[in-house]
């Protein structure tokens, strides 16, 4: 039907071409009078012109909103086709899911899961230049994780490159004495990362204007970038966000948490806090 379409349109646009030379020929053949004719003939072609031009915009734009009408009614179109009535409740879900994600793509996030946060992390580490400033939990295992191993890795290779890497465990006041996380505190220093701590009861609370939100597992790169773990589980690990207003509330939430942290020293290896090395040596 619409090949047929195209060839009357065609035809409507030789026949207007047609009636065009006629009535300049009848002027010029019969009539006698020749700037006449010249002058409907010169109309005829440039009607026709017209015609074919208007035509092609008309069906551009036909075309143009064809796909847009099937692009924006393609998931109603392909609900309605759903028949059972648990698959119509699964479908729902995927839609609010999916409406969920759009949303945090529309406030600057990038949503992601485990293993896309920590390859997205190296990949940023990797790009750094300048700092990276890193706030994490001290949990168990964290030595042993493959994807926090190459992230791990990733900040090497920027301290390789000059670029200064900071990092703040956060840790209960018990957990120093723990062998764990001796060992991963020890690690860390030796590679050159400035490392220090903070007391979990020592951090600023929701009155200092603090997120409550926050799951103290963040990074921040070069000031622009912000990776940050979700405080709760769910579809995604973490995001990823480079949107000025939302890097500023990190860079303030980890000056906050810089101003409660504890310089740590190396003592027969382990692990102190430096401000007791003072203290013993006065």
């Amino acid at each position: 039907m619409m090949a047929i379409n195209k060839k009357l349109q065609d035809m409507a646009v030789f026949i207007e071409f047609l009636v065009g030379s006629g009535l300049a020929i009848f002027f010029h053949m019969v009539l006698h009078n020749e700037q006449a004719a010249y002058v409907i003939f010169g109309i005829g072609i440039l009607l026709s012109l017209v015609t074919f031009l208007v035509r092609e915009d008309i069906e551009k734009a036909r075309a143009s909103l064809l796909e847009q009408y099937h692009h924006v009614h393609e998931i109603p179109f392909a609900l309605a086709q759903i028949h059972d009535p648990e698959c119509q409740v699964k479908a729902q879900e995927l839609i609010d899911g999916t409406k969920r994600t759009i949303t945090l793509l529309q406030q600057g996030y990038i949503p992601l899961d485990e293993t896309e946060f920590y390859l997205e992390a190296a990949r940023v580490s990797d790009q750094s230049l300048r700092q990276i400033k890193a706030v994490d939990p001290l949990t168990a295992g964290r030595g042993t994780r493959g994807a926090l191993i190459n992230f791990h890795q990733s900040n090497l290779r920027a301290l390789d490159r000059g670029v200064r890497v900071t990092r703040i465990f956060v840790i209960g006041r018990e957990d120093l004495s723990d062998p764990e996380s001796q060992k991963v505190l020890l690690a860390q220093y030796r590679d050159n990362i400035d490392v220090r701590i903070a007391y979990r009861d020592e951090l600023p609370t929701a009155s200092d204007g603090r997120d409550t939100s926050s799951s103290f597992d963040f990074a921040i790169f070069d000031d622009r970038v912000v990776i940050n773990v979700y405080a709760q589980s769910g579809k995604y690990y973490g995001h990823k966000t480079s949107q000025p207003g939302e890097v500023a509330k990190f860079l303030h939430l980890f000056k906050q948490i810089e101003n409660s942290t504890h310089a740590i020293a190396v003592e027969n290896d382990r692990v102190v806090l430096a401000a007791d090395v003072v203290a013993l040596a006065s």
